[in-house]
């Protein structure tokens, strides 16, 4: 057996059989189409009827002064301002809209009294590089700038992201520290997609099971980067385990599978931020595969990495 190649947790490894029909474990690039539907969040009326919250839809000016949707989700009754999480989703830079993944999200809103601002950033492969992390930077320029209008606290805003969107926080951390841009509290990386390279073992220890595999990744990377991939020519921002410099960044909160290919690229995050001096927090979650807690949030190890994470966010921005 290849001692590299973590073991997936029984009651995981039951709930892959079902994952797999919506998310298969390799996806390529004739597969877009079809992520993009299997993939796409549920209907408003569904997501407004489950939680009491309100959704305002709004534009903001994205990358070269694109118009981009993104919505504020706040608590119904809500209009002092508020701590706020901006969120990035997931999807490989190729799927996802602004509502996917947030179950858990807007959770928060109505259990500690926060706002969420998701953005409808643009997609791999139509629109590579820089364009998917111009946008995000762009929105946390324009909510920082209209924080009062928004009713944010600006001693209480944090930049999350889960996969692809964790990746794109990262990079906007940095380039908020970079770039002099609005302050964060925090930055929540769910096991982040980081490293465009592909040199760790767990990248090759997945090949075919769980969710999203190392094909999946040279997809996604590819349809992200073109022909620059693994290049000397690739932007910290677009891939942050290239930054060199990790200090002054905020707070900062990882969680990773154990059976997934990005857990050696976050765990060596974590290390990094560690070496900088950064306050930093990992949970790598024994025989949890990519995006369990979304998939699969009954299972034990989902429900662990739930509360770990809920914990994290009320100690960061529920004060």
């Amino acid at each position: 057996m290849d001692p590299n190649r973590a073991v997936f947790d029984p009651e995981l490894k039951a709930a892959l059989a079902v994952v797999g029909g919506l998310f298969p474990p390799t996806v390529t690039p004739e597969l877009i189409p079809f992520m993009r539907r299997s993939y796409a969040s549920p209907a408003r009326s569904d997501i407004l009827a489950a939680h009491r919250i309100r959704i305002e839809d709004l534009h903001y000016p994205g990358h070269e002064g694109a118009s981009i949707a993104a919505s504020v989700i706040s608590p119904e009754d809500s209009a002092q301002p508020l701590p706020a999480l901006l969120i990035f989703h997931s999807g490989g830079m190729m799927f996802g809209d602004r509502f996917s993944g947030l179950d858990e999200p807007l959770q928060w809103v109505e259990r500690y009294g926060m706002r969420l601002i998701s953005v409808e950033y643009r997609l791999a492969p139509e629109h590579p590089d820089p364009v998917p992390f111009e946008d995000c930077y762009a929105a946390l320029e324009w909510v920082g700038a209209n924080a009062r209008t928004l009713g944010i606290r600006t001693d209480r805003l944090a930049v999350v992201g889960a996969s692809a969107g964790g990746g794109l926080a990262a990079g906007v951390a940095l380039a908020a520290r970079d770039r002099g841009g609005p302050h964060l509290c925090g930055q929540l990386l769910d096991y982040p997609m980081l490293d465009d390279r592909g040199l760790t073992a767990s990248t090759y220890a997945f090949d075919g099971v769980g969710v999203w595999d190392r094909v999946s990744n040279e997809t996604g990377w590819a349809a992200l980067l073109g022909g620059r991939v693994g290049g000397e020519e690739v932007s910290a921002y677009a891939a942050p385990a290239r930054a060199e410099d990790l200090s002054g960044l905020p707070p900062t909160f990882l969680s990773v599978g154990g059976a997934e290919i990005f857990r050696d690229e976050t765990v060596a995050y974590a290390q990094a931020l560690w070496e900088a001096g950064v306050e930093t927090e990992l949970h790598v979650w024994p025989g949890a595969f990519h995006a369990c807690d979304i998939f699969a949030p009954h299972a034990s190890i989902s429900r662990a990495m739930i509360h770990a994470r809920r914990d994290w966010v009320e100690r960061t921005l529920a004060r």
